[in-house]
């Protein structure tokens, strides 16, 4: 069982809950988790980069010029690419670079993420977090008084636009909701920021001491 504090609005400590390691598949998958941010990164690349190969320029296959006798350098077709206008070598062909990973793997990596960002307790939960007005003030004291000094990752339970707009301006601190965590951004990110309710969702539901 791993400890995790729970804090209220103002930063206070108000107890801790008990997470079953063996809800989170009870190891960390090291091999699985690279696996997860190497798609991630193979999934950014759009894979629209193409150039015109000979085959693909516009002209007659014809040979210019006999090969002997006119002085000049001998010469193929108008398509080569040894001239202006002509195909290129080696041309760039448009692909898929993208890595796809089953529903199955992506849930096992972002619990093997979550568990190894609870063994470090790298993982803060809220009680709740509202605001009836945007505020990033109050929202970077509360960062100051969890000892958020570095990156960190906030995930709520339901979409807050009072709540996003407070803390959108917070250098390094990304806001998503619970259900989008993924095994990339738990490990991008120092500190994971959470909702009681988004955590006892992923968790499967924590024991209170």
């Amino acid at each position: 069982m791993i400890e995790v504090q729970v804090y209220n609005q103002q930063g206070e400590p108000t107890g801790t809950l008990n997470v079953d390691e063996a809800s989170l598949g009870g190891c960390v998958r090291r091999a699985l988790l690279k696996q997860a941010i190497d798609a991630y990164h193979a999934n950014q690349h759009v894979g629209t980069a193409a150039t015109k190969s000979r085959g693909m320029i516009a002209g007659s296959t014809r040979k210019l010029f006999r090969q002997k006798g006119t002085g000049n350098a001998r010469m193929g077709t108008i398509r080569t690419n040894l001239r202006r206008g002509g195909g290129v070598a080696f041309a760039k062909q448009a692909r898929d670079p993208g890595k796809k990973l089953t529903r199955k793997m992506r849930t096992q990596a972002r619990n093997s993420a979550l568990l190894s960002k609870l063994r470090s307790q790298d993982v803060l939960v809220l009680e709740t977090l509202k605001y009836d007005s945007p505020k990033t003030k109050p929202f970077a004291q509360l960062l100051g008084k969890l000892g958020v000094d570095r990156s960190c990752l906030l995930a709520l339970d339901n979409y807050d636009t009072n709540v996003y707009l407070s803390a959108r301006n917070v250098d390094r601190l990304s806001v998503c909701l619970g259900e989008q965590l993924n095994a990339y951004e738990l490990l991008r990110h120092h500190k994971l920021l959470i909702t009681r309710q988004a955590f006892e969702r992923l968790t499967g539901g924590g024991t209170e001491d």
